[in-house]
């Protein structure tokens, strides 16, 4: 038998006075059974800290030759490539070949680190390339507020993130994003 997805619905006002962009974003995801509910967070975070009125899902983990988010431009080519967890050199030269900009969340435990001193060298050619950290203990954060309804009102100021919402018992998340590399 097998597994089917679960679907969560998230609604997020965001507010990022560092671009000048405040909309609000309802948002329904199809949690594939092998994502866990930390990587379908960090997926959420990175909407927002990217948050633009074309910005979407793509199949990510159902189909290799879609990111987890991207941006097409109105003539229908790739504008951003969003990317998360550790992907292969290969993949992230193949995405920078198709869009303007690529942009990789890194995040996690030691293992991401690992990934971006063993690929550094090789991912600094990419002029079109962005590289964000969010540390182990954000992610954990972040995998403790999953519900099947969300609701956040997101600021993000002076390059710092502000989750504030989902269930009553929780603190507003501060998410400090470690920009291992920006787009030349």
């Amino acid at each position: 038998m097998a597994l089917t997805a679960t679907v969560r619905k998230v609604a997020l006002n965001i507010s990022d006075i560092d671009h000048g962009y405040y909309a609000e974003h309802h948002l329904t995801y199809a949690q594939h059974p092998s994502e866990t509910d930390e990587r379908l967070m960090v997926r959420i975070a990175a909407f927002a800290l990217l948050a633009d009125e074309r910005l979407l899902a793509g199949a990510g983990l159902s189909n290799e030759d879609e990111p987890d988010l991207w941006k097409h431009d109105y003539s229908g080519q790739i504008e951003t490539w969003l990317d998360l967890g550790q992907p292969d050199p290969a993949r992230i030269r193949k995405a920078c070949n198709r869009a303007a900009h690529v942009v990789v969340v890194n995040y996690g435990d030691q293992s991401a680190e690992v990934w971006w001193e063993k690929n550094r060298s090789a991912l600094m050619r990419h002029d079109n390339l962005t590289v964000i950290g969010f540390d182990a203990a954000t992610v954990a954060a972040l995998g403790q507020r999953i519900a099947r309804s969300m609701r956040f009102d997101v600021l993000i100021q002076d390059g710092e993130m502000q989750l504030i919402g989902g269930d009553a018992h929780f603190d507003p998340l501060t998410i400090v994003p470690l920009w291992r590399k920006r787009e030349a």
